[in-house]
């Protein structure tokens, strides 16, 4: 070939022979680094709907902010944070577990937010390599059945149930204390803590099944009991319906109930009368003392304040997006990154001991009371 015709081609040819080191520095020598993927994702499971769903959308709230703060630094390359709602149940935990799996653009899991729900999915987390950090299951043996990727962002129920005896004991000063669980999994290991630390002031157990409307029955052993406090492991809901029932029924006895009763719902179902004076426990910091103003970007961001779990929930999605900014972006390297990962974040410091548990001097634990329909901070409950 000749004339203009074959200089053209003969210029492509080149061109192809050179381009595959075209992603070289020239200068340098060495190849370029490659760009980091789009479209990668995060997945937030949990209630988003049904009987517990405020502590789930406060989680996913959390979250959402972590990923949109995120987002408006890297616009060309955002994070989708998807939703999985397993409305608490672990059978349909277990479905979206595999969904989540089946998924290569899913780096990582805020929650699962129960520990019911927690124990069906992980080992289909884990199998699959997909990093998990709760903002909120605290069952203790969730880090003691050999799960690489699962980590947690709170004090598990070996540290919040005996801190939630000790003021019971020490605050209340209790004489009779009386222990209700709703059958789970969260709500019967934190009972069972409080009861074991307790020991020998606990005049009764007794369990309530989370649908159950009818507490005629476990009202009247409390009162036959002579219990001046009573604790509930359960949910909100749940917790609520029993203290009104209580109140109903003429007993006096302070309520005292764990982390999944910390919500307005709470007093909502137990009316704002009957819940005033009411004492939750909690391994979480109080969301209005979270930093970095935090409370100030949540408020408005959603016009409203931070509820329980938010804080926890933003802190679990920024250890994602970190990884993703680390160029992390793999199931694997994410893994390794979160195994490692040493910062502050807004509920305090960010750091797993190898079974994913928060190192011993990031965990605190709070008691909060319910004064003119409001749950307020208390104290801090001393380590020991």
């Amino acid at each position: 070939m000749r004339g203009p015709f074959a200089r053209v081609t003969m210029a492509l040819a080149l061109l192809a022979l050179v381009a595959p080191v075209s992603g070289c520095d020239a200068a340098a020598g060495t190849a370029a680094p490659p760009a980091r993927p789009c479209g990668l994702k995060i997945a937030v499971i949990g209630p988003l709907s049904g009987a517990s769903a405020d502590l789930g959308t406060n989680i996913r709230s959390g979250a959402a902010l972590a990923v949109e703060q995120y987002n408006g630094r890297h616009p060309d390359c955002p994070v989708t944070l998807q939703d999985f709602d397993s409305q608490s149940d672990p059978k349909q935990a277990t479905a979206l577990a595999q969904q989540i799996v089946a998924d290569p653009k899913i780096m990582g899991v805020v929650g699962p937010a129960f520990s019911g729900e927690s124990a069906a999915a992980l080992p289909l987390f884990d199998q699959g390599l997909v990093t998990i950090v709760s903002p909120s299951a605290t069952r203790t043996n969730l880090s003691q059945r050999g799960w690489s990727t699962f980590h947690r962002l709170l004090g598990n129920d070996a540290a919040q149930g005996p801190a939630a005896a000790r003021y019971i004991d020490t605050v209340l000063r209790a004489r009779k204390a009386f222990v209700i669980d709703d059958t789970g999994a969260y709500g019967r290991g934190l009972a069972d803590e409080v009861a074991a630390t307790l020991s020998g002031k606990v005049v009764q157990r007794a369990a309530v099944p989370p649908r159950q409307v009818d507490f005629s029955s476990v009202v009247s052993q409390i009162r036959s009991a002579g219990a001046d406090v009573v604790f509930y492991g359960g949910y909100y809901s749940s917790g609520g319906a029993l203290l009104k029932a209580m109140r109903n029924g003429g007993l006096t006895a302070t309520f005292v109930g764990g982390d999944g009763v910390k919500d307005p719902g709470f007093v909502r179902a137990a009316g704002v009368r009957a819940a005033e004076g009411a004492v939750i426990t909690c391994a979480c910091l109080p969301p209005e003392r979270a930093s970095r103003d935090f409370p100030a970007h949540y408020r408005a961001g959603f016009g409203k304040d931070a509820g329980t779990y938010s804080a926890e929930g933003y802190d679990a999605a920024s250890i994602f997006l970190a990884g993703f900014e680390a160029d992390r972006t793999t199931r694997h390297d994410m893994e390794a990154f979160v195994d490692t990962y040493a910062h502050d974040g807004v509920t305090g410091r960010l750091q797993f001991t190898p079974q994913g548990e928060l190192v011993d001097s990031a965990i605190v634990v709070w008691a909060y009371r319910v004064a003119d329909g409001t749950v307020v901070a208390d104290r801090e409950i001393p380590r020991t």
